[in-house]
């Protein structure tokens, strides 16, 4: 990265119905939804977040731009500008590759948006960063995510241990 481009990726995209976009400060009362609801955060946290872990849990996903020029977008519903949750590029040291993540509030889930907006990282990634193979990590247990990565056209490669657990690793497709 150079200090005049700072990113590798575009700090937007969009699709028919949502924009995926950077972070802003108050996103976090959004993504609150999310990340305080045990179900959701079930087989990632393992545990609910406090307001503060929140707004800890969003501060790293923006700052991941700043350190791998690339990272996990807000995604916004155009037609509400209602925060979802965020989908995009995810990286972290103890990760066994890149990733796309995905979480969304639970009202949200089952309506097509998270594959929409995967799918318009799978285009941005390919179109921006061809070399990358990303994966989606997933608990084995996290039935919905393994729905999810079929659908959007991942498969599954392996399991591995991981943070006292099971994991899978769904390989996102390279080409097209």
């Amino acid at each position: 990265m150079s200090q005049a481009e700072p990113f590798l990726v575009p700090q937007r995209l969009e699709t028919d119905r949502l924009v995926l976009r950077m972070f802003v400060e108050d996103d976090w009362r959004a993504l609150h939804e999310h990340y305080s609801d045990a179900e959701c955060t079930r087989y990632t946290f393992r545990r609910t977040l406090t307001e503060a872990g929140t707004w800890r849990a969003m501060a790293s996903m923006a700052g991941h731009w700043a350190l791998r020029g690339y990272g996990p977008y807000a995604v916004e519903e155009k037609s509400t500008q209602t925060v979802l949750g965020t989908i995009g590029l995810w990286y972290p040291l103890e990760w066994p590759e890149p990733e796309i993540k995905w979480a969304l509030a639970r009202r949200h889930q089952g309506k097509g948006y998270a594959s929409e907006a995967v799918r318009a990282v799978q285009r941005m990634a390919r179109q921006c960063m061809p070399e990358l193979s990303l994966i989606s990590f997933i608990d084995r247990e996290n039935a919905a995510s393994i729905r999810l990565a079929g659908a959007v056209g991942a498969t599954f490669e392996r399991e591995v241990e991981f943070a006292g657990g099971l994991f899978h690793i769904y390989r996102h497709p390279t080409g097209g």
